[in-house]
């Protein structure tokens, strides 16, 4: 949104300087992009007046000028037709930048005669494109600042453009008194009556208008007309064309300069048919698709089914509130318009400015709000500038439609600004603010102007108060404390258990996957799923059909890809839910973790080993203990049966309390989803390990043994076929209070044990608390011990 600060004034009356009015603009919301100031370009040019103008000795086109300066008598050699004795110019001196020839001037010398600077065109000065020849000023003093003569003289020359963003929400910003409101409001000045007409017809329009019911409904809202007769078009007045000019437009002729100066000036876009070219009446319709028209812009557009429009008998003349058509445009023979202006269906314009690619002032306006309530009183302004600059006879007013009512009104609760923005304002303050934006005020009710669609809802007012208060104002505070003391954790335990444990699966050397938490049928029911329960009524694809039972099925089809791009040694693991139902609640936090391939690539000194058992076990303790499970678990079989059934173990704090899965996965299973092995993983369920009975924001005191540990060696002879757990489990549960640790170190098959038997050598820690363990005291533990283990296996201590 573009405007000078000679446009604002005709709505703001205000001394504020430009300075002031770009800060506050910014800080009401209505960034600032760019300041142009003309003034800024032409700050160092004085005027200067010729006191003596003779002919070039040897060239007859130029002449010796002596012109009186700020500096004195300097001399000037001028080619222009015009440059005489006594006239007021201004003066360019050595060193300064002219903008129109992109140069610094110097002191030079023409034809053997010395120049001290020159005499400005308007062309050279960047002011109009008038070069044939220099400036002639009818007032003026010598050594006079020339910015200062164009602002008392021909302000518009030196006018200030100011261009600011417009978010979608501000719609009523996209017209000058828009701007000027919001500034009023801050206090930058005061709003200046709105200039508004009354017309009234001499007559009835030829020319009717009506909108059909598909259109009605969602594309128009109102259509008003009026036909002018007698009107004689040609260029606008020069005071038009610099406003437009300013802006960037380009003047075209006064009756569509008209409909420019409304789109900036009161975001109140127009339309102007050469009613001359209009056969029979004006309908607004939706399109059957295929229909064309040239537009303003002389490009031909097909429009599509549904596309609002606006017909005439015979053809389609304009794209309803986006772009006029050609043939019906106004030119310099025009002599009889028809007026047009109304309210569309924001989502109408955008569908067919969209699908047309059409970017106009118009539809831009038009498809985020313009203010309907305007839109007779608009017709009638705009009739009445027709009439001062063009002449004519005004029509009665047509009208299809109804303006549509968007009054609404919200309680003001002067006490939510402190707790919605935190700014103290009074209540007559709020008032004030909301009375100077345009809304009105009845008892603790605020009326909502019809140009501010944004507007919403008493939060909204809230906004306009903060907003028109500044921002800037606003003063930090820390927040209270809700109660003494270290503030409670802000994430649940579960929460805190699943960030600790992706961080430490990361620290072991394992990449995140993130999969879907959908697979196929046949690679869930692998993993004990793929019932009717969990399959999805409208999947995405055939391979995303059912709730995956367990993460390692959405892992090992990631490694199965990433083996198939040669990459054959993997750590993977992931985070989240798994399914065993399709209602709420049936699902499950799971820590899953994949080794696939060798611990490390190939090696000179024979360190690399395929992955095993014994690796996911390290791995899957680690995280456990992490999350803060006990130290303490045991290791049983039965797991589910995608693990192998002889190589993996459940970590349990019993029989019905598993908290973790590790082990090889079963051969049958990598053979369906194309994984080569070795491939061992880990499977953990955060939600199974018991939270801390004391719930506190410190950790407890750590407790240091203070007497010396005490290590003795045990070897059992025992059967094949007993497990080295039983024989762990039971040495230490002999006694619970000394025995601090038991590890096997040694295993011996064959030899003097005979067939079917083998021996297991044990380490078991004492940990004394009271006093130091003496030799009885020892000995009486390891009687314990082999009994206990002598009981559990069958097995002796070996000789």
């Amino acid at each position: 949104m573009k405007f000078t600060l000679s446009w604002l004034k005709d709505h703001l009356d205000t001394t504020a300087s430009v300075d002031e009015i770009v800060e506050a603009l910014t800080d009401l919301g209505l960034e600032v992009e760019d300041v142009v100031n003309p003034a800024d370009r032409l700050s160092e040019f004085t005027l200067g007046k010729v006191v003596k103008a003779e002919k070039h000795p040897d060239a007859d086109k130029l002449r010796v000028c002596q012109v009186a300066t700020d500096e004195g008598e300097k001399q000037i050699i001028c080619g222009a037709p015009n440059a005489r004795e006594g006239i007021t110019v201004v003066v360019c001196k050595p060193g300064m930048y002219i903008p129109g020839l992109d140069l610094t001037i110097k002191v030079g010398n023409i034809r053997g005669v010395e120049s001290h600077g020159m005499m400005a065109s308007e062309k050279e000065l960047e002011l109009s494109d008038e070069h044939d020849g220099i400036i002639e000023l009818a007032s003026g003093e010598v050594g006079d600042k020339f910015v200062n003569w164009l602002a008392e003289n021909d302000p518009s020359k030196v006018d200030t453009m100011i261009e600011i963003a417009i978010t979608p929400n501000r719609p009523d910003a996209l017209g000058v008194r828009g701007v000027a409101l919001d500034l009023a409001a801050r206090g930058l000045g005061t709003m200046k009556p709105a200039k508004t007409a009354k017309i009234d017809g001499q007559f009835d329009s030829p020319i009717s208008v009506t909108i059909d019911e598909d259109a009605a409904t969602k594309g128009c809202e109102v259509f008003a007309g009026r036909l002018i007769k007698g009107v004689k078009n040609g260029p606008s007045p020069q005071w038009l064309q610099d406003r437009l000019t300013a802006i960037g437009l380009r003047p075209i002729s006064i009756l569509v300069d008209i409909t420019n100066f409304f789109t900036y000036d009161r975001n109140r876009p127009l339309h102007v048919f050469d009613a001359d070219k209009v056969t029979g009446d004006l309908r607004v319709h939706r399109a059957k698709g295929g229909e064309t028209l040239v537009g303003l812009d002389e490009k031909e557009y097909t429009f599509a089914e549904g596309m609002v429009v606006i017909s005439d008998d015979t053809a389609v003349e304009s794209i309803g509130g986006v772009m006029g058509g050609l043939a019906t445009g106004c030119t310099e023979d025009t002599t009889n318009v028809f007026l047009e202006a109304a309210v569309w269906d924001h989502i109408q314009i955008a569908y067919t400015g969209r699908g047309l690619k059409v970017n106009s002032d118009a539809r831009y306006r038009n498809e985020r709000g313009i203010d309907p309530a305007y839109n007779m009183q608009a017709m009638d302004d705009a009739t009445q500038m027709i009439l001062d600059l063009c002449g004519g006879t005004p029509s009665n007013l047509v009208v299809a439609g109804a303006v549509p009512d968007v009054s609404r009104a919200y309680k003001l609760d002067t006490d939510r600004v402190q707790s919605l923005v935190g700014m103290e304002i009074s209540a007559e303050t709020q008032r004030a603010s909301l009375t100077a934006l345009g809304f009105v005020i009845e008892g603790d009710m605020a009326h909502v102007p019809s140009w501010r669609p944004d507007v919403r809802g008493e939060a909204d007012l809230v906004e306009e108060v903060a907003r028109i208060a500044s921002l800037t104002k606003l003063v930090g505070k820390p927040l209270e404390r809700v109660a003494p003391g270290l503030p409670k954790q802000i994430l649940s335990p579960m929460q805190k258990r699943e960030q600790i444990a992706r961080r430490t699966a990361a620290a072991l050397g394992y990449n995140e996957c993130v999969t879907y938490s959908f697979i196929d049928k046949a690679a869930a029911t692998l993993f004990g799923g793929g019932d009717d329960a969990t399959m999805l009524e409208n999947p995405i694809s055939s391979e995303m059909s059912h709730m995956r039972p367990d993460l390692l099925a959405g892992l090992l089809q990631a490694a199965a890809r990433n083996q198939a791009r040669g990459f054959a040694d993997m750590a993977l693991f992931e985070c989240g839910a798994a399914f065993n139902g399709g209602e709420p609640g049936e699902q499950h936090l799971q820590v899953a973790g994949l080794l696939v391939g060798k611990t490390v690539g190939k090696d000179v000194h024979g360190e690399s080993r395929g992955v095993d058992l014994f690796d996911a076990k390290a791995d899957a303790e680690a995280v456990l203990a992490a999350i803060g499970a006990p130290a303490k678990v045991q290791i049983q079989r039965g797991g589910a049966g995608w693990w192998h059934p002889g190589r993996h173990g459940r970590i349990c704090l019993g029989p019905k309390k598993t908290m973790g899965v590790f082990g090889e996965v079963h051969p049958k299973v990598l053979d369906a989803l194309n994984v080569k092995g070795p491939a061992v993983a880990f499977t953990l369920y955060p939600e199974e390990i018991p939270l801390p009975r004391k719930k506190s924001a410190s950790k407890g005191a750590v407790t240091m043994a203070d007497l010396q540990a005490v290590e003795r060696d045990f070897a059992f002879v025992v059967d094949a076929d007993v497990e080295a757990l039983t024989l762990v489990s039971a040495a230490a549960g002999s006694d619970k209070a000394l025995i601090e640790d038991v590890r096997v170190f040694d295993e011996f098959i064959g030899g003097s044990l005979g067939e079917g038997k083998k021996s297991l050598a044990l380490t078991v820690q004492l940990q004394p608390t009271e006093a130091t363990l003496k030799e009885a005291d020892i000995e009486a533990v390891a009687t314990k011990i082999v009994e206990k283990v002598t009981r559990a296996t069958g097995g002796t201590l070996r000789g």
